[in-house]
């Protein structure tokens, strides 16, 4: 996409539209039959690119798992309690994390041509692939709900066994699994409290 300085940057969204992305939101506990287009997964990570990541190195993998046969791999990794709407969501995605990022920020940061070595550590290589993949996984909740689409996002599942099931002999590991549709209010619980300001944040 190119940049396009006409772009008005400082204008704020509308209340609808904080609303469908933070405050009326909500994670989806069960959902509706209605399918999600491949071609509405391809504009979801479209907009999840730009999000930004540190030296643009972008770790993320996103495996879309959309048909029976692949959702009878995922669903004996899925804790009991997410087993049944993982089966029951239109779309599951393992968000990964891409160990050897490093390789492909040649061509992702091409102004610093030696941006390779700077991860030459394995250790720092995954803590830097944890934390960026994280990030990008949270650009991913938000650019669903932007397109209209409900998400449940879950950590109670095997690693192991996805890794194993999906991403064996590669330098991909499972981060977090979200559940992707058109969510309904069964099974929702009331919205939880949050911290205030006082209590999360600080001024300096």
């Amino acid at each position: 996409m190119a940049y396009d300085s006409t772009v008005v940057r400082d204008r704020p969204l509308s209340d609808s539209a904080l609303a469908q992305l933070f405050t009326e939101a909500r994670t989806r506990n069960a959902w509706s039959d209605r399918p999600v287009s491949e071609d509405l997964l391809r504009k979801l990570y479209e907009l999840t690119k730009f999000g930004p990541t540190a030296v643009n190195n972008t770790p993320a993998r996103f495996v879309f798992v959309t048909s029976p046969e692949a959702k009878a791999r995922l669903a004996p990794h899925m804790s009991e309690g997410n087993r049944a709407k993982t089966l029951q969501a239109p779309v599951n995605v393992i968000i990964g994390q891409d160990i050897d990022f490093h390789e492909h920020l040649p061509v992702l940061f091409p102004h610093a041509p030696g941006a390779k070595d700077w991860f030459a550590d394995e250790a720092a290589r995954r803590e830097a692939a944890f934390r960026n993949s994280s990030l990008q996984g949270g650009y991913f909740l938000l650019a669903a709900r932007a397109l209209g689409l409900d998400v449940g996002p879950m950590s109670g599942f095997d690693p192991a066994g996805v890794k194993a099931e999906f991403f064996a002999g590669t330098s991909v590991e499972p981060n977090f699994i979200v559940n992707l549709g058109y969510g309904t209010d069964e099974n929702l619980f009331p919205r939880s409290p949050r911290l205030s300001f006082e209590d999360a944040a600080q001024i300096l």
